[in-house]
């Protein structure tokens, strides 16, 4: 699982540091999976719209067993 996160993080990672931010896998523990945001993105008030909505969905489409998304 951890190596499929990965890989769609590389997907939309391009597109987080257009907007000056990043977002990196932390870990996954009990199929939650903890992401930690980086520059611009940290303080962005749609932050909670890329990281909760867009790429928590992503990741949760593309993965089912995944329970949640946690941004640190």
């Amino acid at each position: 699982m951890e190596a499929k996160v990965k890989e769609i993080l590389n997907k939309v990672r391009p597109y987080i540091k257009m907007h000056g931010g990043d977002v990196v896998f932390v870990e996954i523990k009990d199929n939650d999976v903890f992401l930690q945001v980086f520059g611009a993105c940290k303080d962005c008030p749609l932050s909670d719209l890329t990281y909760n909505k867009m790429i928590g969905g992503l990741l949760k489409e593309e993965i089912p067993e995944i329970k949640k998304v946690v941004i640190i």
